[in-house]
Order: C-alpha cells, then structure tokens, then sequence
C-alpha cells in the first residue's frame, strides 16, 4: 500500500510543497530520500508535550503545519515523504526505554518506558532499512545526545549511550511493521499502560533548558 491515505496523505498540497521544498529535483530517490529525512528530522521540532490521541494530529500535513511533533507523528510524515517521491516506506513500532528523558516528563508519565516508539522502514537497495528522524539536531546538542544519521543503508536506530557514555535508549518489545496507521490499536495499547493523558501545556523546550542547566 503506498498510495496517499489519512494518515499519510501526501496527496495534499502542503505536503507537496514540502517535499518539493527539501528535495532536489536532479538526485535520485535514494538521495531524496536522505534529504527528506534530514527535513522531517531537523525542521519539525520533537515535542513529546504533543502526545494526543485526537485522530487529525497524526496526519502528515498536520505535522507540517504545526512544525512539532513527537516520533509517532514525525515518523508518518517521513514515510508520507517517501511514499510521495516512490520510495516504498511503512511505519514501524518499538517499546524503548528513555535512560535521559527528563525529569518532568518521568513524572507526567510515570515512567521512563515509552511504548509504541514509532520509525520508519524504507526499501532502499534492495533491502528495507530503519529511519528513526525523532530528534531534531538543537535537542541533540543541547541534551548531549548523538544524532541519528540515515545514510540509506545502514539502519537509523536509537543510540544506546549519550556522547558521554551515559546510558540513553533501550529496545524493550518489537511490535513490527504496518502497510497503515494502526491507530486504534496503538491508542488502546497506551491507554491501557499510560491511562488518559490530560492536555500538557508545559514546554519542552524549557523543560530540556531546565535538564541542561542542572547538569552545567
């Protein structure tokens, strides 16, 4: 299934435009798709104080238009993207567990387990790969975090150590690879392991500024 659907509907014009925007028009898709991981990465901002569940925030012109999102979110616009230049993509699932999430974000969620973690899966070469475009680049400055790079070969996962060796990110369960959104199955499953998340007006931004200047 690579046609637009609701989630994924790069049949939509901002959509378009931002594909057409941050990719080049004279490289091959494989170099587009590099491109475009690095757009959906860098220019929309990870904010994990977005979580919802209402239906419209995942799709991937919603993500654009509020240029923050958290993985579930920038992880369908990624694969929207791909799907959009004819690179087969699909949307891929993990639990991890955030050895650096911060202190108010342990709190809010009670854990430091994040289940549902989303990514992408591209085909590229000849064989399907692992995209993980979360963390924008300034959150991985200023938190101390190593970047993910997507090379278009080799699979783009989480780190298991910060740059100073601190532990970061632990896979816990694979939940695999869907052609769709599996939205209801995945609202059903933190529900029942988060419970109804209330509307968070902190920001994150502050939230890492805070984290930051505590470890200074």
């Amino acid at each position: 299934m690579q046609e637009a659907t609701y989630f994924m509907n790069f049949d939509e014009e901002i959509v378009q435009q931002f594909v057409s925007k941050n990719s080049s028009p004279d490289k091959s898709k494989e170099e587009k798709t590099i491109e475009l991981y690095y757009a959906v990465r860098d220019l929309i901002r990870y904010d994990p104080y977005t979580y919802s569940f209402e239906k419209d925030t995942f799709q991937a012109s919603h993500v654009i238009e509020v240029k923050r999102a958290w993985c579930v979110p920038k992880s369908i616009l990624y694969t929207a993207c791909c799907r959009a230049i004819g690179v087969p993509a699909k949307l891929g699932f993990a639990d991890v567990r955030n050895h650096l999430s911060t202190e108010r974000m342990r709190q809010t969620m009670k854990t430091d387990i994040f289940i549902w973690h989303g990514y992408t899966s591209v085909f590229l070469h000849g064989k399907w790969v692992k995209a993980t475009p979360a963390f924008n680049i300034e959150l991985c400055e200023k938190f101390g975090l190593k970047p993910l790079e997507f090379d278009g070969i080799a699979d783009s996962i989480y780190h298991p150590f910060d740059v100073a060796g601190n532990e970061h990110m632990e896979y816990l369960k694979d939940h695999g690879i869907f052609d769709e959104f599996p939205f209801e199955t995945m609202v059903n499953a933190c529900k029942t392991f988060y419970g109804n998340p209330e509307k968070n007006t902190a920001d994150f931004d502050e939230d890492v500024e805070k984290e930051v200047s505590l470890k200074a």
